[in-house]
């Protein structure tokens, strides 16, 4: 079934459904402080009283100015799966202390969110800190019990999500971006969340496979260095022909190859006996793999007298049997000069043989590529057309952790705080609505929170804005747009909101 058959917008006899749910986000992904917090509530009689927690963040991550919410599909999953099992019940009986009261795991046998209402910000919003990213609404110990695991789905996923958005904006619009971050991710779970959330940040695909079948991205890759190194001279190229792109006649690619070869040298400069021949022979048997997805990993030994020359001669060979080679990727080196080099060899061969497209070939770059490295290449001019980016980009090393809290609010209608001798950690009491005012160009102009009996702005009309803990940070602004940023994403046990994929 595809992931958007199953997720149908439901009516009054349907409901929305999600994808399969990850088996490890489950209620007892959580710390044991909630249990005991729930057993206390349940043993006064306050696990019923009508609680409101906001999910948000006090500061936006990497010095910035913005962040991107995501995990909000995952964070519905978790609302809708919701509950103890019999082995979970049978195995916190072992945790808690034997003076827990026995009925106490009766109640939590029973737990469900159907009194849970959950609303938030859509996915993928452009958000800023204090501001409720999540505001789940129901019976104090079944909220409660839902901190840890919304916290643990919201964090990394906005984080990295955040981190993607922040690489394509110093990459630009136009670069390819991909995520090869699976080997360097925490854990097999890290990497599907960050090849997920790249993807939403702005990343146009990843090299992880299983991310493609789970969530439909686009899957990229090509070879490492072992894959050229494994090949010694042209006698380990087996088979030799390939069928022409119109199948109309096959030739000895290998000999068409050492053909360019002797053409190219004088074209391109490069003198044939210094080029590596395992590794011409390597890009040989890629190119009779793939000969319409021809991209060759050049660094292995030598990229401008060796890697650069290989790859030139079997994308003239394949272009001659009608297909087109995609590109070369550099992982090692001075990026900018080395793509320039490049970028000028495929001109003068575009030149040469009139073929346009060929100075247009991608030239990737990949070798721990970081938003400082892009913004440096940007300053000294390269020539890179697609940029793979997976250990600062997968584990956010500037920043480990987005920092969001999940805070009471409100209790049975009456207005909560958090006091702290640090401003920044004081809460903001009671059940908000949160609205975006816009300019007359469209600019949004500020986000503002209002308590739930206020009335909503409105356009055209002047509100004071004031912020919540520096009194002198105040301004009156007229809308023309505004905007509810919480909607209801859950309520009456089931989704009332499309999902999108």
């Amino acid at each position: 079934m595809s992931d958007l058959e199953n997720r149908k917008v439901g009516n009054d006899s349907s409901e929305i459904t999600t994808m399969g749910c990850n088996g490890l986000v489950q209620a007892l992904l959580t710390d044991l402080y909630q249990i005991t917090m729930a057993y206390s509530y349940w043993k006064c009689g306050k696990m019923n009283d009508e609680s409101v927690f906001d999910l948000f963040f006090r500061k936006n991550p990497f010095q910035g100015e913005f962040t991107i919410f995501a995990g909000l599909d995952e964070c519905i999953k978790l609302v809708q799966s919701f509950h103890f099992s019999d082995s979970d019940i049978e195995y916190l009986k072992t945790v808690m202390p034997f003076t827990t009261d026995p009925e106490f795991f009766t109640y939590l046998r029973t737990i469900s969110t159907k009194e849970v209402t959950l609303f938030a910000v859509p996915e993928g919003e452009v958000v800023f800190p204090k501001v409720p990213l999540i505001t789940v609404t129901g019976p104090l110990a079944v909220v409660q019990l839902l901190e840890t695991p919304l916290l643990n789905l919201v964090n990394y996923a906005s984080l990295v999500a955040t981190n993607a958005a922040r690489f394509r904006l110093a990459a630009g619009p136009e670069k390819i971006l991909l995520e090869f971050g699976l080997r360097r991710a925490q854990g097999p779970d890290g990497a599907l969340s960050a090849s997920r959330y790249c993807y939403l940040g702005g990343f146009d695909g990843t090299s992880n496979v299983l991310a493609g079948k789970l969530f439909g991205i686009p899957v990229k890759g090509t070879h490492a260095h072992a894959f050229v190194t494994a090949f010694i001279n042209l006698q380990d190229v087996k088979f030799r022909f390939l069928m022409s792109a119109d199948g109309k006649r096959q030739s000895d690619f290998v000999d068409l190859c050492l053909k360019y070869q002797q053409e190219l040298h004088s074209v391109i400069d490069f003198l044939s006996d210094q080029v590596v021949e395992g590794e011409l022979a390597a890009f040989i048997s890629y190119a009779l793999a793939f000969p319409t997805g021809f991209l060759a990993l050049i660094d292995t030994y030598d990229v401008i007298r060796s890697g650069l020359p290989n790859f030139c001669t079997v994308a003239m060979a394949l272009h001659e049997l009608g297909y087109q080679a995609q590109g070369i990727r550099l992982d090692s080196g001075d990026l900018s000069y080395l793509s320039k080099v490049v970028k000028s060899k495929f001109i003068k061969i575009a030149e040469h043989y009139k073929l346009p497209w060929f100075e247009n070939l991608n030239i990737v770059a990949s070798n721990d590529i970081n938003e400082d490295t892009i913004h440096s290449l940007n300053q000294q001019g390269h020539t890179i057309s697609c940029f793979g980016i997976g250990t600062h980009l997968v584990t956010c090393q500037k920043q480990p952790a987005l920092g969001c809290v999940f805070k009471l609010v409100e209790v049975n209608k009456k207005a909560r705080i958090k006091l702290s001798e640090d401003v920044e950690k004081v809460t903001i009491p009671g059940k908000k609505n949160v609205y975006r005012l816009y300019g007359a160009d469209g600019t949004a102009l500020v986000d503002l929170l209002q308590d739930s009996a206020e009335q909503p702005p409105r356009v055209g009309q002047r509100v004071l804005c004031r912020h919540p803990f520096q009194e002198t940070k105040r301004a009156y602004v007229i809308p023309a747009a505004v905007k509810q940023l919480h909607i209801p994403w859950w309520e009456n046990d089931k989704i009332v909101q499309y999902l999108p994929t």
